[in-house]
Formats: structure tokens, C-alpha cells, sequence
């Protein structure tokens, strides 16, 4: 019996990224002395006062549904956090609750796109962008943006690519995988565009409350704005809830009231339990992520220092987030050969980071989310299969 088109169109070119990382997973359980830095998952856990909120919410007998669009008390708390960041007014209406940013991501495609449209996406972008924005049947026009200016955005080559078609344009900031944080001037730059082209601008900004160097700035705070962007968050990286799968979409309430018709079908509801832990983590513990954000800064830099050494590798040190980006050309080895000959000699797990886009061709993508010893080792090994693959070079 033959599927749905959509089957295809969802799949997207990036999903083979987790091959190996799956390939590790399944390794490590079986008990081979295996380091994975392929995923950002957070490896402490959700703090104990979050999960004492969800479980006091159970016992109390929280298990029945919930409002489509999340929690009228949970919304208004996420819509003051963006009153706050963006001087932007927007209520409770203008959010909605969802399984996660991803969920968000997905859902806000399908209300703008269709078939027939194109919607731009910054790229290196997040493996998942392709296929949430091909699912709608709208056609994704990646624009990269060069390792050799720091993955910076090209603002002339974004113009260049807007079409009588073009819908949206896809943007993520702080980005996954390059932890490059957008400025002012940038953001204006992109802002102008959409405004003269009158184009959607679905904003990821998962990663906002873990900058390191620079300063956030969501594109929704900029004149004329509000009314055509979409804001993605969750909890998942700044409070260490990825397994709760919890995030939000704030926008014009015309759209929310559209992705509520889709929560209806997909979801219908979160888990108040769940619910409830967010409430606590935006206010009791709204100050968590700066702890957080000093823990990966700890990290990233000794992730860096470490891989100094390493022979033939170009590190790319993020403004923010979880991973960074390692441009391994000089091996002579696609990133590809290098993920997986890496993998197999030292047994270090990490992403070809070429499925993020034509202009991250060539790097692997690192996490820091493990511990400093296991941090520490996986570089050693890494700089250790390097050295090795410096040495057959000279002697060939």
C-alpha cells in the first residue's frame, strides 16, 4: 500500500545527520567506551524545584486536559517575558503553548506557507528547518552564509533570493550550529527586507538566555515588526527541560488562533503537570539560565583550548549556545570521512555538519554538553586522531 507524498517531503535531506549518533547511542549502552558530542542535551538534570512543581500538580490530580493553547496564568507569564525583552505589547493571546520549539516551528509553517511559495532559511540552519518548511509544500531557499566571514549573514545575498514567491524567512538567534548572535544592524537589515517585501519572519531563539558575548535582540522588537513575526522558544536548553518538551510561539493573534486549530488536531492540550513546572521555572527560577549560561562558557572555552593543538583544524568559537562548529578541510577529509573514520578509531561521536547547510560543507559540529573530564578526553582523542591523520599526510 502506497503513503502520502508527505512522507517524502517530511523526511528532508538532513535526516541521515543522526545515523551515527544513533549508532553511537545504541553502542555506549552496550558498553563500548564511547564519548558522545553530537547531541545538545544537557547532561545535568532539570532543576529539583521544576520537577517537585510537576509531580506536587500530579498528586493533586492534574492529569485531565488542558486548554488548547496552553494555560491562560502560563501564557500570561511567557507574554510578559516578551513585553520585557521586546518593549512589544502582546497578551496572552498572542501565545501559544506546544510540545517544544520544534512542535512550534512545524506548526507555524504549515498556518504561513503553501504550496506554490518559498520560504528563505538562514543556513548552516537546524537540520529540522527543511523538512517543517517542505511539508507545506512551499519550496526552502537556503541562503548561506560563509565560514570565511564568520557565518555572518549576507544581507545582499538574503535580497537577492526574495522572490514574487517568497512568503518567510526563516532566521535562528543565537544560530544552531554556528552560535552566531545577530546584531542590531543585521536584524534591522533583515527587518527592512520583510517590511518592503511584506514577508513572514519566523524567529528561533531557543538559545537567548545562553549568549556568552554579544547581546540578544529578538527581531520582534524592531519597528513594524511584531505584526509579522513569529517568536520560538522553550525551556528545553535554558533550564535543562528537553525531555518535557515544552515551548511557546508568540505572534499576531490571527496566527495563534491558527495554530490553535492545528494543537486541536495534533495535540489538544499539554499535561497540566508539565504546565505547571513551566510556571515555576519562568518565575521562581527565571534566574536559572545565567547559571546555566556560566557552566557552558566554562566549557565552550576549554573546549577550545583543548582542540588548539590539534593539527589541521579550524575552531570556530560561538557567541553563544552548546556546540561549535570545527572546520576540518585542512584534513583532507570531507567532514563526512572525518565524523565517521573518527568514530571508528577513537570512538568519539560527533556531527557532519554539512546536512546544516552547503556553507557549513567541510566542519563537524561539537558538543559541550558533557562533563570537563569527558570534554577534556573527547578533545585529547580528537587531537590524537588529527595528529595521526597529519602524520600519514606528510609521509604520503
Amino acid at each position: 500500500m502506497q503513503l502520502s507524498p508527505l512522507t517524502e517531503r517530511v523526511t528532508g535531506s538532513g535526516a541521515s545527520a543522526w545515523d551515527l549518533h544513533s549508532k553511537a547511542l545504541r553502542e555506549k549502552s552496550e558498553g563500548k567506551n564511547v564519548i558522545v558530542m553530537s547531541v545538545g542535551d544537557p547532561d545535568f538534570a532539570t532543576p529539583e524545584k521544576i520537577t517537585r512543581a510537576a509531580k506536587d500538580a500530579l498528586d493533586a490530580g492534574d492529569t485531565h486536559y488542558t486548554e488548547l493553547t496552553g494555560r491562560q496564568n502560563l501564557r500570561e507569564i511567557i507574554a510578559n517575558r516578551h513585553v520585557n525583552q521586546t518593549k512589544q505589547t502582546v497578551s496572552a493571546d498572542n501565545v501559544i503553548v506546544l510540545a517544544g520549539a520544534q512542535c512550534a516551528l512545524f506548526t507555524s509553517s504549515l498556518c504561513i506557507a503553501t504550496a506554490g511559495d518559498e520560504v528563505i532559511a538562514l543556513e548552516p540552519m537546524y537540520i529540522t528547518y527543511e523538512a517543517s518548511i517542505r511539508v507545506t509544500g512551499a519550496t526552502i531557499v537556503p541562503v548561506p552564509q560563509s565560514a570565511e566571514t564568520g557565518f555572518r549573514p549576507d544581507i545582499k545575498a538574503i535580497e537577492a533570493a526574495i522572490t514574487s514567491k517568497t512568503k518567510a524567512i526563516f532566521l535562528t538567534t543565537p544560530n544552531n550550529p554556528t552560535g552566531v548572535v545577530l546584531t542590531y544592524e543585521e536584524l534591522t537589515q533583515i527587518a527592512q527586507l520583510a517590511k518592503k517585501h511584506d514577508l513572514w519572519v519566523i524567529s528561533d531563539e531557543v538559545y537567548s538566555d545562553l549568549i556568552f558575548s554579544g547581546k540578544h535582540i529578538s527581531i520582534a522588537s524592531l519597528p513594524g515588526m511584531s505584526e509579522r513575526t513569529v517568536t520560538v522558544s522553550s525551556l528545553s536548553k535554558s533550564h535543562a527541560m528537553t525531555g518535557w518538551r515544552l515551548g511557546w510561539a508568540i505572534g499576531p493573534e490571527h496566527l495563534i488562533r491558527a495554530m490553535e486549530k492545528i494543537a486541536l488536531c495534533m495535540l489538544y492540550g499539554l499535561p497540566g503537570f508539565s504546565q505547571e513546572a513551566a510556571k515555576l521555572a519562568l518565575t521562581e527560577l527565571a534566574d536559572e539560565p545565567r547559571n546555566m549560561k556560566a557552566i557552558y562558557q566554562t566549557r565552550r572555552d576549554l573546549t577550545v583550548k583543548s582542540l588548539s593543538t590539534a593539527s589541521n583544524l579550524i575552531i570556530h568559537s560561538p557567541q553563544a549556545g552548546m556546540f561549535l562548529l570545527v572546520d576540518v578541510r585542512p584534513t583532507g577529509l570531507s567532514s563526512h570521512d572525518f565524523a565517521e573514520q573518527l568514530y571508528m578509531q577513537t570512538g568519539v561521536c560527533v556531527l557532519d555538519a554539512e546536512p546544516f547547510g552547503s556553507s557549513a560543507k567541510g566542519h563537524i559540529r561539537l558538543s559541550f554538553t558533557l562533563d570537563e573530564a569527558q570534554i577534556q578526553e573527547g578533545c585529547r582523542r580528537i587531537c590524537t586522531f588529527t595528529e595521526t591523520l597529519h602524520q600519514q599526510k606528510a609521509i604520503a
